[in-house]
């Protein structure tokens, strides 16, 4: 029989003799070190390798971050979450009054969302210089499409208007009041807010693959993440921020009630909230070019998963459930990692899928006898390959669920439900 700490190796290295893995995993419970790995590269171009100490982009799990800020607010009296946001926000960043500071914590704003492919957000102004005022008014500033509180709506304007709410309200700037707030106070010197220009010290570089090459990840400018995501930090400072969530420090108990408090969802303030091995388990995730993270909080057993990459290779989720799996030894066997096993398709079968299905943003092409997907007009090309008829999976990422190339009523093929228009 396998003690735990090799059933957790055994797992984690046959999951990354499929996957390419940069980054780093931390398993501690009761104050134990159970199981740790550092891989692959910090810096590809210096030969640096990511250690425990090697600080990581956050992508979305930074949301706890700016909702625990403005926990800190409203526990002073500064602001009340059940008002509306509108009230502490500048005037030229005003939104619709019905919608609350709650709304905007728990992602029931019914604000437009423009994480779409329709929008040039990603491929053109994301890389822009930043202008508040200018990002706010075409992005955001827009009709609600549903009613507030109707219906959960996963957005990362809410917390970029809640990072506005905390400069507002407190006269410093967003990263300024978590350091002097929630970083000084807990000792977490490895953490900071990346706003696109410091230079901040040990900081792992983002990687993504074009075609089968590892490439430094397309440039993007941080300000416009601010609140959303944005904040840097390592494997240590994340342990003192669960050891700050498990103890309650820093909030009162009625504003720690508030913010783990479970809304649509499973969605409370920039955690999820899931009943799981019988107790509660509070987690988040992260995901953005060249950044793959996810955390699990088990307070009831004092127990705290951590995994940071800065390549896109793995499914921190498969991965981080699994290792949870093993954790808490389930009855039924955690199922050995596997790839997708590929359909053999001819060059002609394969082309009749390739095509322009949303002009400079969705493209399926075959080059070298392999389907690409290409994103960001033709700099970016992702081997996919087929695991069913019509159904595609990426070669160089773990992917749970296939694509779905569909044919609509007119025979058209239909890709993330843009029928094609260009074969």
């Amino acid at each position: 029989m396998q003690s735990l700490l090799e059933q957790l190796e055994d797992y984690t290295n046959k999951y990354l003799k499929l996957w390419d893995f940069y980054g780093v995993i931390q398993v501690i419970r009761k104050g134990e070190m159970l199981f740790e790995r550092a891989c692959g590269y910090a810096s590809m171009e210096f030969g640096i390798k990511n250690t425990l100490a090697s600080r990581f982009s956050l992508a979305s799990m930074s949301k706890q971050f700016t909702a625990f800020a403005v926990m800190m607010l409203h526990d002073k009296g500064l602001l009340d979450v059940d008002q509306p946001a509108y009230l502490y926000l500048p005037a030229e960043l005003a939104i619709d009054e019905s919608i609350t500071v709650h709304h905007l914590l728990s992602h029931t704003s019914g604000l437009y969302n423009f994480y779409n492919f329709e929008n040039d957000f990603f491929g053109g102004d994301y890389r822009l210089d930043y202008s508040r005022t200018r990002f706010f008014r075409q992005y955001i500033n827009k009709k609600p499409t549903k009613p507030a509180g109707a219906e959960y709506d996963y957005n990362n304007s809410n917390y970029n208007l809640l990072a506005w709410i905390i400069e507002h309200v407190s006269g410093e700037r967003y990263g300024e009041f978590l350091h002097h707030h929630i970083f000084l106070p807990l000792d977490m010197s490895s953490s900071t807010v990346d706003d696109g220009c410091a230079v901040i010290e040990n900081r792992s570089s983002n990687y993504i693959k074009d075609f089968a090459e590892t490439v430094k990840c397309p440039y993007y400018n941080e300000k416009f993440s601010i609140g959303a995501t944005a904040v840097v930090s390592d494997c240590g400072d994340l342990y003192k921020w669960y050891v700050c969530l498990r103890d309650r420090k820093l909030l009162s108990p009625a504003a720690y009630e508030r913010f783990f408090q479970e809304n649509e969802n499973n969605y409370c303030y920039g955690l999820e909230h899931h009943l799981l091995y019988g107790q509660d388990r509070y987690s988040h995730g992260g995901d953005q070019l060249g950044i793959c993270t996810y955390m699990q909080h088990f307070y009831a057993e004092d127990l705290c998963i951590i995994i940071l990459s800065n390549n896109e290779g793995i499914n921190q989720y498969r991965l981080g459930h699994a290792l949870a799996d093993i954790l808490h030894q389930v009855e039924v066997e955690v199922e050995a990692p596997a790839r997708h096993p590929e359909l053999q398709l001819s060059e002609e079968c394969l082309r009749a899928y390739c095509g322009t299905y949303l002009a400079d943003k969705i493209q399926l092409e075959l080059i070298g006898g392999k389907l690409y997907f290409t994103r960001f007009t033709g700099s970016v090309h992702i081997e996919l390959y087929p695991v069913g008829e019509g159904e595609f999976v990426q070669r160089h990422y773990d992917q749970l669920h296939p694509y779905k190339i569909i044919e609509n009523t007119q025979g058209e093929k239909v890709f993330f439900g843009y029928a094609r228009f260009a074969p």
